[in-house]
């Protein structure tokens, strides 16, 4: 039977006062949208309402209710943040009813309110943020979707049906939020669309002005630009790509990560290998050809940390396909694996394809590649054991009761958050924090995680 997708649940907003407000906005959205919230352009079809309030003055706060009271009467689910979040006791006494009220520049709070009100329908199908991630972003690391929607028609997809085709974010505005999260706190940029390599084919790549020259809407443009930013110590942030289908172009952003311009990671969504499965997906089917480009992309960029999924069991997958796939990952020596059972999903077209594989097989199929992609991913770790690298910090532990010292949890460059692995730190001192960015040797290493200390 096919598992029925949901509608995602619908926010509406309204944004009172200064740019800074409408940047805490943007900021909420972002992450809601990530989150898997659509946006709603009325108060009536929303299941809750945003009001991100101004405080600056008595005329400015006398708006900020009367919004409150709009979106009270005509919708009644309401959550209030922004400046006059900080009189919360106004707020409340004026209405009583209102779900939830935080003050400026408290995301996380905002965002988890949503959450409470109108809980996220976590979807794996549909889904470009992994389930982990629905906890507000730390704000040392930011989503950035530069599209929606996509032009493949792959038989087990239903996202074209849901989002539509691509449909390209102008580049300027694109590189003005890369701009302001960096300008916030962001230390790592995270690239997202459901097809980022096609960037700008909608639009025929149109040019835009930014900081006084025309940049094209294109992949490789936009990783050239967003190599430039800067953090406010001067730092250049990490940019990681997801969702990189292996198009020609492809291979002249690899020379930026070879630069230091762009994070020396790439997550490319390859499904399978076997030609014959690849054509039942409906996918570009070249396997020998990426192997060629893959030595080509680690020639010029050694470090390159080679990310993808598979999906095993799809109907028609002989046990001579999933051989194939086994050969091709040996050959291919990926970085980090993530493999799913083949699972229909109501509205796809694989659902009719013949050739259903049982699900004993599927399981048995899954738990052979998930052994295969262990072995090569623990191999190349073992291999980084002496190497000095850059991490970064995602969460720092508590002193130890015995002799004081501190842990944390980071991660390097070829690790993104939630999905692939992380470095284990001893003894990092006082005074670190989420988001630091520092040197580690690399001390050992286990199938999927590394573990050091500060250099």
């Amino acid at each position: 039977m096919a598992t029925k997708i949901p509608d995602a649940p619908k926010i509406g907003m309204v944004s009172l006062g200064c740019p800074k407000n409408l940047v805490d906005s943007e900021r909420i959205l972002t992450k809601l949208r990530s989150d898997g919230y659509q946006m709603s352009a009325d108060y009536a079809g929303a299941d809750v309402v945003l009001v991100n309030t101004c405080g600056f003055l008595d005329s400015a706060k006398e708006e900020s209710l009367e919004a409150i009271g709009e979106a009270m009467a005509e919708n009644g689910r309401v959550i209030v943040t922004g400046c006059m979040g900080d009189e919360a006791d106004v707020i409340r006494a004026k209405f009583p009813q209102v779900l939830a009220v935080t003050g400026a520049h408290q995301y996380e709070q905002v965002v988890n309110a949503v959450h409470e009100a109108s809980p996220p329908i976590p979807n794996a199908f549909v889904d470009l943020v992994p389930e982990g991630g629905l906890k507000l972003t730390p704000r040392h690391y930011s989503y950035l979707k530069i599209s929606e929607g996509c032009n493949h028609r792959c038989s087990f997809c239903i996202i074209p049906s849901i989002r539509g085709d691509l449909v390209s974010r102008r580049i300027d505005a694109v590189l003005r939020e890369a701009e302001k999260l960096v300008a916030a706190g962001t230390k790592e940029l995270l690239v997202i669309s459901q097809d980022t390599s096609a960037y700008g084919v909608d639009t025929r790549h149109e040019p835009r002005m930014w900081k006084g020259r025309e940049v094209r809407a294109h992949m490789t443009d936009m990783a050239r630009e967003l190599g430039q930013l800067r953090t406010a110590d001067g730092v250049a942030p990490w940019v990681r790509l997801h969702y990189v289908y292996p198009y020609p172009h492809v291979d002249h952003v690899i020379p930026l990560m070879a630069e230091g311009l762009l994070t020396p990671y790439l997550d490319i969504p390859f499904q399978h290998a076997s030609p014959s499965v690849l054509k039942a997906m409906k996918r570009p089917a070249n396997e020998a050809k990426v192997l060629d480009r893959i030595r080509k992309w680690r020639d010029i960029c050694p470090d390159i940390a080679i990310r993808s999924s598979f999906v095993v069991g799809f109907p028609g997958e002989t046990e001579a396909d999933f051989q194939y796939l086994l050969d091709w990952l040996d050959e291919a020596q990926l970085d980090r694996v993530g493999a799913f059972r083949f699972e229909p999903v109501e509205g796809a077209a694989a659902n009719d394809l013949p050739g259903a594989v049982p699900e004993e097989v599927k399981e048995e199929r899954y738990q052979r590649i998930m052994e295969k992609t262990a072995a090569i991913s623990a191999a190349k770790l073992q291999a980084k054991v002496g190497r000095v690298m850059p991490v970064i910090i995602d969460e720092v532990g508590e002193p130890d009761e015995e002799d004081g010292s501190i842990g944390a949890t980071a991660r390097s460059q070829a690790d993104a958050p939630e999905i692939d692995g992380n470095v284990f730190l001893r003894d990092v001192g006082e005074g670190r924090k989420a988001g630091d960015m520092f040197d580690v040797l690399i001390e050992d290493a286990d199938d999927h995680d590394l573990y050091g200390v500060p250099v």
